[in-house]
């Protein structure tokens, strides 16, 4: 498992990497956002400063790469930080 702080740095750096879904939530879950609900594989996720609602599942054992660009255009859009 990474570290969020790690793991952020390197999608800073590359965008279309694989990452793990697992790793994938502890990011999220670093960057302030609480899980609101699960129907299904569908989990949500809300952050205090966010408008929109965050809606990740996984592909396998790997994070979609669409949902993790969409992360991280979240987190330029909204200005947000890691929790750490």
């Amino acid at each position: 498992m990474v570290k969020p702080s790690e793991l952020f740095a390197l999608l800073l750096e590359n965008s279309n990497r694989e990452v793990s879904f697992r790793d994938f939530l502890a990011l999220i879950m670093a960057l302030g956002f609480v899980h609101s609900r699960t129907k299904g594989s569908h989990q949500s996720f809300v952050h205090p400063k966010c408008t929109k609602l965050l809606v990740v599942q996984p592909k396998g054992k790997d994070a979609k790469r669409y949902q993790v660009r969409e992360l991280l255009d979240m987190i330029e859009e909204y200005g947000l930080a890691l929790d750490e």
